[in-house]
């Protein structure tokens, strides 16, 4: 298989090349989930690649509870589908927690503190209400809780989401809710260890493929050898390919590739660009190397032009920025893309 090959199947699979569903939590479901700690671009990280589906229309399904918005796989916010949580929390929390286990540690937040925190969260959300952060900060310092410290009431939100007793709310306005699990998302199938490792292996080759065994590690906080695992219970869905003697791993039936699309304008924190540990394939450090590493990694709001990021662009005020120098195409593209992101938000399909 040739880059540029694997590059229009990973478009495909990550619905960019010509979005098909005008679900979002049936998108949300198909890559497994897709990373949402900027809520803004995470929501134009669906509407890119849904057909027909406005703004609007995101944050409907958002607020309903038809995508839910929680810390699962890696310790940062994650759309997930709802059937989806319970097994997914199941699989990854552990590792979550190991994350995130100094930073906790040093907040002096351990399983009594949390025991009492989550109980206290528990009473005062019960019977299908919902409260902002800080409304669940005085609600732990009624219960005698010193969370006055931001950080340490942060690292009691996210444990108290990563243990599957907090999840995403309604918004209220601007804001952020929280709400019970266990009220606001319906029962789904139980399912095993190795059940649940299979399918989330199987979402992400599915979804993001082709890919390597690190980059599904990254993505799912998972060791490589569970990785490996789950590719072993996939056996016979999921094919090998090698390019450059890496080994890419992508669903069995999957179609032919069509052509590369153009141009597209890809928000923070994107799928095609966070959910790989290796990006040498889609991004070239030396068109924009600043010499700081973290700003040397794509994942701000990026130009994507037949699956290679090749600039940047602010969703504020529109600006663009080539690294390269565009063809004549490449700008006409350019301008749909921007033509896109405009009615998506405005929600004039």
């Amino acid at each position: 298989m040739k880059a540029d090959e694997l590059l229009r199947l990973r478009l495909m699979n990550q619905h960019l090349d010509t979005p098909r569903l005008d679900d979002p939590a049936q998108l949300v479901a198909h890559l497994g989930a897709v990373q949402s700690q900027d809520y803004p671009a995470a929501r134009w990280a669906l509407g890119v690649r849904l057909r027909g589906v406005a703004d609007a229309q995101v944050e409907q399904a958002f607020a309903e509870g038809k995508i839910l918005r929680t810390h699962v796989l890696r310790p940062t916010w994650h759309f997930v589908a709802p059937a989806d949580i319970r097994w997914m929390l199941a699989l990854t929390a552990d590792r979550v927690k190991q994350a995130m286990g100094t930073y906790t540690r040093s907040t002096g937040v351990d399983d009594a503190f949390m025991a009492r925190a989550e109980a206290a969260m528990i009473g005062a959300l019960e019977g299908g209400r919902s409260l902002t952060r800080v409304e669940l900060g005085g609600a732990l310092r009624e219960a005698g809780l010193d969370v006055t410290d931001a950080w340490l009431l942060g690292q009691v939100m996210w444990r108290a989401e990563v243990d599957g007793v907090l999840i995403s709310g309604p918004l209220r306005g601007r804001q952020h809710t929280y709400a019970l699990l266990e009220e606001r998302v319906p029962a789904a199938p139980v399912l095993s260890h190795d059940e649940a490792l299979a399918e989330l292996i199987w979402r992400y080759f599915n979804g993001h493929g082709p890919a390597l065994v690190t980059d599904c590690s990254w993505w799912s906080g998972l060791t490589m050898s569970d990785v490996r695992r789950g590719l072993e219970l996939n056996r016979g869905r999921l094919q090998c390919e090698k390019l450059d003697s890496r080994e890419y791993w992508f669903a069995s039936d999957a179609a032919p590739p069509a052509d590369l699309t153009p141009v597209h304008l890809l928000p923070n924190f994107d799928e095609f660009t966070v959910a790989y540990r290796h990006r040498d394939l889609f991004f070239d450090r030396e068109v924009k190397r600043t010499g700081n590493p973290r700003e040397d990694i794509p994942f701000a709001d990026v130009i994507l032009a037949c699956g290679h990021v090749v600039g940047n662009w602010q969703r504020r005020t529109m600006e663009t920025r080539w690294w390269v120098e565009p063809s004549a195409l490449m700008e006409s593209e350019l301008q749909g893309a921007i033509s896109r992101y405009a009615s998506f938000r405005s929600g004039r399909q």
